[in-house]
């Protein structure tokens, strides 16, 4: 059984505390995914931060692994540590060049996205203009699937994800995206990505942010009936969870240099308002309500345990390999 955290965030400074990652590790997390970059954050700000995060990661391995398999995190599990990889919200960081893919895997990026709620050349944001992905976007999931790096089509619009799972060879995930069915709002996924997701093996894991899940303070029971409704649509091995939390240390100012529009990236009429600092998120101790929350959902023991991680570590294995890369 593994603890899988398909997606969290950091501040996006190379001094941010790492002391959230201990809350994930209390809570019998095995595996956390976190973000060290989106569309809006050049690489004079992503670099540092993966520099820095990389650096005290690997001073503590006592505590902390970053792993390149499967059978890294199993290891560290056993141990009593958490293996801590990272993710990129969005292709800009790549700079158009795919061969960018397999540089970031080797920095510890284990999963990309190629679209932050806005279209670049590569793939369509979902709080823009439909517009597909592009003929870049395609060498980009080639480059991804090479590399051995986990799809992942949260953030993007609705025919980009379409796009991208019929163009992939390997699973597709989305790391932090709820049913449009249960919550409408345009960063939530239509019944025919989720089941286009279950088609290419892959998995949907639930966000635990307010308005996604249509709850103003969200419980282990609100996401526990998002999973479940994933689950009745395409079966219980295609369910994961992203809670997706963003943990702010206002003493650090983490916004992108330069002239920055956070109402571009989060626009008001999407109902973010300004930002998205109004967000709340279910807290990390969720963790312990669910495996309750779900099976009084229905699933049985077996079911909570995939999708609580064993279903993304499925997907991991098939897509990092067994081997280091």
């Amino acid at each position: 059984m593994i603890r899988w955290e398909a997606h969290t965030c950091l501040p996006l400074h190379p001094d941010a505390s790492l002391a959230p990652l201990e809350r994930y590790r209390a809570n019998g997390v095995h595996y956390a995914c976190i973000n060290v970059g989106m569309d809006m954050n050049p690489l004079g700000q992503i670099l540092p931060v993966i520099a820095s995060f990389r650096a005290r990661l690997l001073a503590a391995p006592e505590r902390y692994v970053i792993p390149c398999t499967v059978a890294d995190i199993e290891r560290a599990r056993n141990g009593g540590k958490l293996a801590v990889g990272f993710d990129l919200e969005g292709a800009l960081p790549l700079l158009e060049r795919p061969e960018m893919v397999a540089l970031y895997r080797d920095l510890g990026v284990r999963q990309i996205h190629f679209a932050y709620n806005r279209n670049n050349t590569v793939a369509g944001g979902c709080h823009d203009t439909p517009q597909g992905l592009t003929a870049l976007g395609r060498c980009m999931v080639d480059a991804v699937n090479d590399a051995g790096v986990l799809m992942d089509c949260a953030h993007t619009e609705r025919r980009t994800t379409l796009d991208i799972m019929a163009h992939s060879r390997h699973p597709v995930v989305f790391s932090h995206a709820n049913p449009l069915a249960l919550a409408d709002h345009g960063r939530n996924i239509t019944d025919e990505q989720i089941k286009a997701c279950a088609a290419t093996g892959g998995v949907v894991c639930i966000s635990g942010v307010s308005k996604f899940l249509g709850s103003e303070a969200p419980t282990a029971q609100d996401i526990a009936r998002h999973m479940a409704y994933v689950a009745d649509l395409v079966g219980t091995p295609h369910v994961g969870l992203g809670l997706d939390i963003g943990f702010s240390q206002p003493e650090l100012n983490d916004d992108p240099p330069g002239d920055f529009d956070p109402g571009f990236w989060w626009p008001a009429s999407a109902g973010y308002g300004h930002g998205i600092s109004q967000m709340r998120y279910a807290p990390v101790e969720t963790w312990q309500q669910l495996p309750d929350a779900l099976r009084a959902a229905g699933m049985s023991t077996q079911e909570v345990d995939g999708a609580l991680g064993n279903n993304m570590a499925r997907v991991a294995r098939q897509v990092w390999g067994p081997a280091t890369k």
